[in-house]
Parts: structure tokens; C-alpha cells; sequence
């Protein structure tokens, strides 16, 4: 038991060290990132027809701020986020293929910085459900 306290107050130390402090390859990575655009594009192999399948935009920071998903007829899904002053996901809005809000997630953080609940909300305001994140080591 003893150990298994030890192992997690370790696990929990080294978490919020790594949190606090990002790591060079993370901030490298970001680097890379910042105000990029990926375009993913799908081809027929019959009609070598060609269409956008998914786009993701990067901000000034390299974080991922809106996310979108195509279909054949156009948008399916369209997701923004927005991150609070730690660098976390804070709130995401889920669009429709008319891009109406159709979900609002919000999201509330551990001290180590993993996540400890997400509250779904419906386009009205309204808490539709709260999913809770329950994390378990084993040996």
C-alpha cells in the first residue's frame, strides 16, 4: 500500500512539473504549428474526383483553435476551442453541417492537470450531462 502511495505521489509531482513547464519538443512542436493550416483532402480512384475531407487552424500559439469535418455534400461537423490562461481546453463548441451550435462542452481540470469532469451543454445553455474522469493505476 506504502508503495503504491509513493508511486502515485511521484506520478502526481512529476505530472504537475511537466504541466508547469512545458517541454522543448511540446514547445517545438507549437512552433511548427503556429498559424498553420492542414488541409486533408480525399481522391476517388475511379473518377480521381477530389474533395476536402477535414481542415484544422492553428493559432499564433500552436494551439488547435477550430477543427472541420467534410462530407462529399460540404461541412458534416465544425468544432472551436478555446483555452483558458493555462493552456487548456476550456470550452469547445460542436457545430452542425448548417453550423448552428449543436453541443457546448466545458471543461474543469485536476491539479496535475488532467482532466476531472466535462459539462455538456445544449445550444440553449442548458447542462444536458456531466461526464466525470476517473483515473486508476495498477501494477
Amino acid at each position: 500500500m506504502k508503495r503504491k502511495l509513493l508511486f502515485l505521489t511521484t506520478f502526481l509531482t512529476m505530472a504537475l512539473v511537466a504541466t508547469a513547464q512545458l517541454s522543448p519538443e511540446t514547445l517545438a512542436k507549437r512552433a511548427k504549428r503556429k498559424n498553420l493550416t492542414v488541409k486533408e483532402w480525399n481522391t476517388d480512384s475511379k473518377s480521381k474526383t477530389r474533395w476536402l475531407d477535414h481542415l484544422t487552424v492553428y493559432d499564433e500559439e500552436g494551439r488547435k483553435i477550430e477543427e472541420i469535418e467534410y462530407a462529399t455534400y460540404g461541412q458534416r461537423e465544425r468544432i472551436t476551442f478555446e483555452y483558458n490562461a493555462n493552456g487548456k481546453i476550456e470550452k469547445e463548441v460542436v457545430y452542425d453541417d448548417r453550423n448552428k451550435p449543436i453541443r457546448i462542452r466545458k471543461y474543469e481540470y485536476n491539479a496535475d492537470g488532467t482532466k476531472k469532469k466535462q459539462f455538456n451543454y445544449l445550444p440553449s445553455g442548458k447542462l444536458a450531462t456531466v461526464k466525470v474522469f476517473e483515473y486508476m493505476f495498477s501494477d
